[in-house]
C-alpha cells in the first residue's frame, strides 16, 4: 500500500499546524462560527446535532493495521468508545469537542491518515473497489491510479472551491462494486489494443435529483488521464451553478447541457489542457505501481476447507470470496450485527480487526461502500481460525447482501439535515428479519435508508429503499424499489404514500412476501422486480395497509 514520502507528511503536518491555530482563534472569539465553518470543513470537522463529528480520510478504503489500532485509540480517548464506517469509505467520530480536533489531526498524522478535503466544496476522497489487488476479475488494480487522483487533487488550487462537493470512483472489472456510476466522475480501467487505459464517465449522483453517469470518453490512455479529468473539471467549474445548491452538481450542468455538448466542450478543454503539460510521467504512475505490488504468496497454499461447523459453513457461503490466488480468500466483515447500528464498531473490536489483518492478512485491511470492513488476502488454512475470533468479537454476522447488511446514514439520532431517524428504523427490520435462513432464501436483497433528500444512505440505490421525510412535524418514511448501485444500475421508484416507523417495515414485509410468491429460479429481488414491475408490489402494500 501507498506510504508517505517526506513530501506527503510535511503537507500534513503543516495542515495541522495550520488547523490549530485556526481552532484556537475560535475558541478565543478572534473569528466567529460563520467565519470558522469553511476552514473546519475543509479539515473534516462538521457541527451536528448534539456535538462536532469528525470525518478522517482513508483514501480509496485502504489502511493497515497500525492505522487501524489508531482509529481504535482515536474512539477511546476523544469520542464515546466506538467510530462509523461511512458510505464513503472514511471513518466518522460523532462526539468530538472542537479543543481535542488539533490534537486528533496530530495523532493520526503519525499513521500517515489526515481528514483533508473530507468535507466541503472540493474534490472528496476518491473511492475505489474493496476488492482492488485481490478480486480475479480486475484488468489492473485500480489503487495506484486512486492515489494519482488523490495526489493530483489535494489542494489542486483551481478546484478548491468548486460549486459544490465532487466525487470521483475508481473500478477496474466490469463488475461494479464501488456504484461507480452515481459518482460525479466514474472511472473504469480497460485494456484496449493491449494497452490500459479508462472509460470516463460524468454526471452521476444521488441527492434530491439521482441520476446516472452519462459515458463521457470510452478511452483515455493512463498518459493523458489527468488532463482529461482536468477537461472534465475545467468545464464543470466554468458552468456549474453557483448561485443555487441545489442545481450546482455537475450532474445538473450535464442534464442542462446535454450530455454530447459537456463531452464536446470537455474534448476542446482536453486539447488545449494537454499542452500545459500537466501529465505527470509514465514514471511516477509506475511508482506508485510499485507500492501496491501483491503481498508475498504462500506458493502451493492449501485450498481445502473443513466444513463440518454448519455455522462456519454458513460464514464461508456468504461473507467469503474468490481470490485471484489459489489458496488465498477475500474475508468480509460485517458490522451489521442484530440490534446494532450499521457502520459502527467499538475501539476493541476496532483493534480485533487490526489485530487479524496483521497476524492473518497481511497486515491489509478495506473499507466498504457498504459501511463493512475487508481483509483482502487470507489463507484458506486460516479462515476457521479467523472467524473463530470474529466470532468472540460480535462480528461473525453470515449476512453480506441480505436483507439486514442494511447502509444506513446516521439520521435524526446525530445529523442537523436529517428530517427522520435511521438508526432505529434500520434495527427494526434487522429484528424483523432476524432469521438467517428466512433472509439467505430472499437472497441478494440490499436495503438502504437515508434520513433525509441527500441521501448519505443512498436509498435510491436499493433494491428497496428508504426515504426519511418530514410531514407536519411527524417522521414520514417513503419506499422505494428497483434501486441498484451495480453494473446494472438502476434508480429506485417511490411506491406511493409514506409510512410511519413500524409501518414501513410491515410493507418491507409485504414486498418481500410478494417477491417469494412470484419470483422464479435464480431470481434476485431485483430481477424479479423488473420482470413482474411495481403493481403486485404496490397492490401488496397498500391494499392491505
Amino acid at each position: 500500500m501507498y506510504k508517505y514520502d517526506k513530501y506527503d507528511q510535511a503537507i500534513v503536518d503543516a495542515r495541522v499546524d495550520e488547523f490549530r491555530d485556526q481552532v484556537q482563534r475560535r475558541l478565543s472569539g478572534e473569528i466567529t462560527e460563520d467565519q470558522f465553518k469553511p476552514l473546519r470543513l475543509m479539515n473534516g470537522l462538521y457541527l451536528q446535532l448534539h456535538a462536532y463529528m469528525l470525518r478522517i480520510a482513508v483514501p480509496y478504503g485502504t489502511l493497515d493495521s497500525r492505522q487501524m489500532r489508531m482509529l481504535a485509540h482515536v474512539a477511546r480517548k476523544y469520542d464515546r468508545g466506538y467510530g462509523h464506517f461511512t458510505t464513503r469509505q472514511n471513518i466518522q467520530f460523532n462526539w468530538i469537542k472542537l479543543s481535542d480536533a488539533p490534537d486528533i489531526l496530530a495523532e493520526i498524522a503519525k499513521v500517515e491518515m489526515h481528514a483533508i478535503q473530507t468535507s466541503g466544496n472540493c474534490i472528496r476522497n476518491i473511492s475505489c473497489d474493496q476488492y482492488a489487488g485481490a478480486a480475479a476479475d480486475e484488468v489492473a488494480d485500480p489503487r495506484p491510479w486512486a492515489e494519482l487522483l488523490r495526489q493530483w487533487s489535494t489542494f489542486h488550487p483551481e478546484f478548491s472551491y468548486l460549486p459544490r462537493k465532487f466525487k470521483i470512483a475508481v473500478i477496474a472489472a466490469d463488475e461494479d462494486r464501488a456504484a461507480m456510476r452515481l459518482h460525479d466522475i466514474g472511472i473504469q480501467l480497460v485494456v484496449r489494443d493491449g494497452e490500459l487505459g479508462a472509460k470516463i464517465f460524468a454526471g452521476g449522483g444521488m441527492g434530491r435529483t439521482p441520476m446516472i453517469s452519462h459515458e463521457i470518453r470510452d478511452f483515455v490512455t493512463a498518459d493523458d488521464l489527468m488532463s482529461y479529468l482536468e477537461a472534465c473539471l475545467r468545464v464543470y467549474n466554468r458552468y456549474g451553478r453557483r448561485d443555487n445548491i441545489y442545481k450546482a452538481r455537475i450532474k445538473i450542468l450535464i442534464h442542462e447541457l446535454g450530455a454530447d455538448e459537456y463531452r464536446a466542450q470537455v474534448e476542446e478543454e482536453f486539447a488545449a489542457v494537454k499542452q500545459l503539460g500537466l501529465d505527470p510521467p509514465r514514471a511516477e504512475l509506475e511508482r506508485i505501481t510499485a507500492m501496491f505490488a501483491s503481498p508475498a504468496f504462500e506458493a502451493d497454499a492449501p485450498t481445502e476447507i473443513d466444513r463440518s461447523d454448519p455455522d462456519f459453513a454458513v460464514w464461508l457461503d456468504q461473507n467469503v470470496k474468490p481470490h485471484k490466488q489459489a489458496g488465498y480468500a477475500i474475508v468480509n466483515v460485517s458490522l451489521k450485527p442484530l440490534g446494532g447500528i450499521p457502520g459502527d464498531a467499538s475501539a476493541d473490536q476496532i483493534d480485533v480487526m487490526a489485530d487479524l489483518a496483521e497476524g492473518y492478512g497481511h497486515d491489509e485491511l478495506r473499507v466498504t461502500h457498504a459501511q463493512n470492513i475487508v481483509i483482502p488476502h487470507v489463507r484458506v488454512a486460516d479462515l476457521k481460525t479467523v472467524w473463530e475470533k470474529l466470532v468472540e468479537a460480535g462480528l461473525a454476522e453470515a449476512n453480506l447482501d441480505l436483507i439486514s447488511d442494511i447502509i444506513a446514514c446516521p439520521g435524526l439520532d446525530y445529523c442537523s439535515l436529517a428530517n427522520a431517524r435511521s438508526i432505529p428504523l434500520a434495527q427494526k427490520i434487522a429484528e424483523r428479519f432476524a432469521d438467517l435462513a428466512r433472509q439467505r432464501d430472499l437472497g441478494e436483497l440490499k436495503l438502504k435508508i437515508s434520513g433525509c433528500i441527500n441521501a448519505c444512505g443512498h436509498h435510491h440505490a436499493g433494491h428497496i429503499g428508504i426515504l426519511g421525510v418530514d410531514k407536519k412535524g411527524v417522521e414520514n418514511f417513503q419506499l422505494l424499489l428497483g434501486g441498484s448501485g451495480a453494473e446494472d444500475v438502476s434508480l429506485g421508484k417511490i411506491t406511493g404514500p409514506g409510512f410511519s416507523e413500524d409501518g414501513v417495515v410491515d410493507a418491507i414485509e409485504r414486498v418481500t412476501n410478494t417477491y417469494i410468491r412470484v419470483r422464479e429460479g435464480g431470481e434476485r429481488f431485483v430481477d424479479t422486480y423488473r420482470r413482474v414491475g411495481m403493481e403486485p408490489f404496490k397492490e401488496a402494500i397498500y391494499d392491505q395497509a
